[in-house]
């Protein structure tokens, strides 16, 4: 179990690679079904825009300190 676990992380490595923040935070709520993406500790937002996709944009200033992801398990593969 924890090879197949280690083996579906390691194919989400190139995607970090590409990502133009050096740090990233990952927490899902399976309750709410929400996926929480920071890129700054503590976030700390001051703006935030949802998208059509459901996709909440959080903003300090002109810089995106995190996204958060409404109905997150849609986009399971």
């Amino acid at each position: 179990m924890a090879e197949a676990a280690i083996k579906e992380i390691l194919k989400a490595v190139p995607i970090f690679f590409r990502m133009k923040f050096p740090h990233a935070w990952f927490d899902y709520d399976k309750e709410a079904d929400v996926l929480y993406i920071s890129f700054k500790r503590p976030q700390q937002a001051t703006d935030s825009e949802l998208s059509e996709d459901d996709v909440i944009l959080r903003r300090r200033g002109k810089e995106i300190v995190g996204l958060t992801i409404l109905r997150a398990s849609r986009f399971r593969t």
